[in-house]
């Protein structure tokens, strides 16, 4: 029996945590995190009666408190309760599943007692990598990537032990706007960068798929998950969405990973490893794909991604103004304060005027965090 914390439970990659949680029948969850969904947690509980149930925001602990009054479960209530989760005992995986830099110190808890970590949470990696990726080896924990792409390199490398890795290739859909120049997104709204044409995800991260954000957050996390230089990285537009990754070898073979866009897939391999389980759901039709087809990222059009390059080769703090600027962003977009465009120009911004730290520590990385904030309220 395979025993799992989730931290953000109530989110697209928590719920299917679940599913597979649903489906395989020999994992018991011991804890549920998440943000302010209530009554999807209440239902979550009383499905998986966990023994622990946080809620980010306090009033919505209180409402779910009074929900499973019934319910033998103890009911937290933000960072505090979520660090009480992470350091627990009872459990082995620990899934990070929430958006944005709150998963952050959790994930270090959590390392620190010993837990290995499902991580889906890209914010940790793009922002404290230095201090993650020590802190993980120096306690025998493995970081076991759930991103689609990053599990995809993972398994790429299964078997290739010493072998010397000579590119990886992550590739990207394109998002909603592929082939689209810049100043045909001027007037785009939040509706029409929410049609993703591949993979069904939340909004915040469905934004960055089209402004090419999400990539280059990628391209920061996988620099730390496999220890390349970031010019090893290459971003491939992939329309078709098939191939999520490749790595290619200093012979230059080429390994890839292929499979339906279904994010069960990397879920369960990353709670299973190194065993491959049964999954239902579709599977790839080769006939009736026909083809698949390649394209050059542009970065005139989605300048963001180049900035990402730019933000994990100066390194030190610039990774989470990166990070911290496009969070704000988003969100003033989504709540149609600024224009599309304006997206990247808020994240070139804060990168060009925040204070740069070489080596930040966990509390700098949080400073530097604040400090965009403050910078870009001034802009919104």
């Amino acid at each position: 029996m395979k025993k799992i914390a989730i931290l953000g439970s109530t989110g697209s990659i928590g719920r299917q945590t679940l599913d597979v949680a649903r489906e395989q029948k020999d994992i018991e969850v011991a804890a549920l995190c998440a943000r302010k969904s209530v009554g999807l947690m209440e239902a979550q509980i009383r499905e998986f009666k966990p023994k622990k149930a946080v809620m980010w925001d306090e009033d919505a602990a209180r409402d779910l408190r009074v929900r499973v009054r019934d319910m033998d479960v103890e009911v937290l209530a933000g960072m505090d309760g979520i660090l009480e989760v992470a350091s627990m005992e009872g459990y082995e995986y620990f899934v990070t599943a929430i958006m944005g830099m709150v998963g952050v110190r959790p994930t270090v808890a959590a390392i620190e007692s010993g837990k290995k970590i499902a991580l889906a949470n890209k914010e940790t990696l793009v922002t404290a990598g230095h201090i993650i990726i020590p802190l993980a080896a120096k306690k025998g924990v493995p970081i076991l990537p759930v991103d689609s792409e990053h599990s995809a390199i993972f398994q790429s490398l299964n078997g290739e032990t010493g072998n010397r890795i000579a590119k990886i290739w992550l590739t990207a859909s394109g998002g909603p706007f592929r082939g689209k120049k810049a100043e045909d997104l001027v007037n785009v709204g939040p509706e029409d960068a929410l049609r993703h044409p591949t993979w069904s995800m939340g909004p915040k991260i469905t934004i960055d798929s089209s402004t090419l954000v999400n990539k280059g957050l990628e391209v920061i996390e996988a620099r730390w998950l496999f220890d390349v230089d970031p010019s090893q990285i290459k971003v491939l537009v992939h329309p078709q969405s098939v191939i999520h990754s490749m790595v290619e070898y200093e012979d230059g073979g080429i390994i890839a990973q292929l499979g339906t866009p279904d994010m069960r897939l990397p879920i369960q391999y990353a709670l299973y490893y190194p065993e491959r389980r049964p999954m239902s759901g579709s599977r790839m039709d080769f006939y009736a794909l026909g083809q698949i087809t390649f394209e050059e990222p542009d970065m005139v059009t989605f300048p963001a991604l180049r900035l990402a390059y730019e933000a994990i080769e100066k390194g030190g703090n610039l990774p989470t103004a990166f990070n911290a600027a496009d969070e704000f962003a988003v969100a003033a977009f989504l709540d149609k304060k600024i224009r599309y465009p304006e997206i990247t120009e808020m994240i070139r911004y804060s990168m060009e005027n925040c204070r740069f730290l070489e080596d930040p520590t966990l509390d700098e990385v949080f400073e530097t965090e604040k400090e965009v904030q403050d910078l870009l309220s001034k802009w919104a």
